[in-house]
């Protein structure tokens, strides 16, 4: 498999597969990558799955025949974080479009990406839908952002600027930052996490059989999704990602997303 470099940054993904082999006696391994460049490795023919978060290049990898389908996984969300002292006035704001034109009108650093991830996708969605085209000295794009929301949120920091980072990798770094959460629970911020097995028509060599043993048992409520529910808890006092799975949310444990 290969996955978006969050789910792996936060150890969900190290769990799930060593919980699967554990019960299937096949063995999983995973890479991670940015969505862009896990759906690009996958169009290459060397992984059998992939777990993203960017809907728009999910459904053109599945339209140009290289995945089956989308198969929800879980979510978590995205905040907008920032200088403590927050220089813009955004700390609060109920739409995070509202904070981004806050930052622009006030020229405060943020930090960016860059990347094509799921990340840098979800930000770019967020600045058009505030009619903004991010450009100048105050919006800055990490040149080493490809490694990971959580270099992008230490560089952030180190530069006490704002970004877009989601809450697992913010809850993860929290105690060795000082920026903090000043946007949060927007409906905009959600960040919604996929299954894509990769097509063996178009992939001959795609091991179809055992991914799709993988995905009944993550989607299972009683197996993957109850792993997914409590992960975290123990260490953040919250968990980092919430069940999503068509079986989760028919099943009586099924929640609404937040």
């Amino acid at each position: 498999m290969c996955s978006t470099v969050g789910p792996v940054d936060a150890g969900i993904v190290q769990a799930l597969e060593e919980a699967f082999e554990r019960e299937s006696g096949i063995r999983m391994r995973h890479i991670s990558a940015g969505t862009g460049a896990a759906l690009a490795i996958a169009r290459g023919g060397s992984i059998d799955l992939v777990m993203a978060h960017a809907k728009s290049l999910e459904e053109k990898f599945v339209s140009d025949g290289f995945g089956t389908e989308r198969i929800p996984l879980m979510y978590n969300d995205f905040v907008l974080v920032g200088p403590a002292n927050d220089p813009a006035g955004v700390r609060g704001a109920a739409r995070a479009v509202d904070a981004l034109r806050m930052i622009a009108a006030q020229g405060s650093t943020f930090i960016s990406r860059g990347d094509r991830s799921g990340t840098h996708i979800a930000e770019m969605d967020l600045w058009v839908r505030a009619g903004i085209k991010p450009a100048g000295d105050w919006y800055t794009v990490y040149e080493r952002g490809a490694e990971g929301n959580g270099p992008t949120l230490r560089f952030a920091d180190r530069r006490s600027a704002y970004t877009v980072m989601d809450r697992a990798t913010y809850l993860k770094h929290k105690k060795r930052i000082g920026i903090v959460v000043l946007v949060e629970k927007d409906s905009a911020l959600l960040n919604r996490i996929s299954l894509i097995p990769v097509n063996p028509s178009k992939v001959a060599r795609a091991n179809y059989a055992d991914v799709m043993s993988f995905v009944r048992w993550a989607c299972d409520p009683n197996k993957g999704q109850r792993i997914i529910a409590n992960f975290g808890t123990d260490t953040y006092g919250e968990p980092l990602y919430f069940p999503d799975s068509r079986e989760w949310v028919k099943s009586a444990k099924g929640k609404p997303a937040r």
